[in-house]
């Protein structure tokens, strides 16, 4: 099993890509479009992700045994960069991460206590409302 500290460090990581992409998705829509912005980002991920798997191999080719509802997943992409690219230029970007994040936890939540799509179940107890409304509030205060 991964050390705590590992996955922290994966999570810092991953958290600082969205804060440079963020701002980056946001200035090609602002210039080209979003539609534009969403193909350039995913273009540019798709040719990155594909020096790796021509190397090490891959199993793209398995992508039929995955649930249809999964191949889908790029349309919420679609959703996060027209989100962005609006929220970015009228409150900037650390307010505007702010409010993803807080979407993010509250789907996450939503999914952890249904087990949806698969997950384990986590229900929904006391501490993880406090922390949501704890968060909720963070929010609040940054785009006040």
């Amino acid at each position: 099993m991964d050390s705590l500290l590992f996955i922290l460090l994966i999570g810092l990581a991953g958290g600082l890509a969205i804060g440079l992409q963020s701002p980056m998705a946001s200035m090609i829509s602002q210039r080209l479009g979003t539609f534009e912005s969403v193909f350039i980002v995913h273009l540019g991920g798709a040719v990155i992700a594909l020096i790796p798997m021509l190397i090490l191999g891959s199993k793209l080719t398995q992508w039929k045994s995955l649930p249809w509802y999964t191949l889908g997943a790029g349309f919420f992409g679609l959703g996060v960069i027209a989100a962005i690219s609006f929220m970015i230029p009228r409150i900037g970007v650390a307010p505007a991460l702010i409010i993803l994040l807080a979407g993010q936890l509250l789907m996450g939540a939503l999914l952890d206590h249904f087990g949806w799509l698969g997950l384990a179940q986590r229900p929904l107890d006391g501490a993880r409302v406090i922390g949501l409304g704890v968060v909720m509030l963070g929010v609040w205060l940054t785009v006040k």
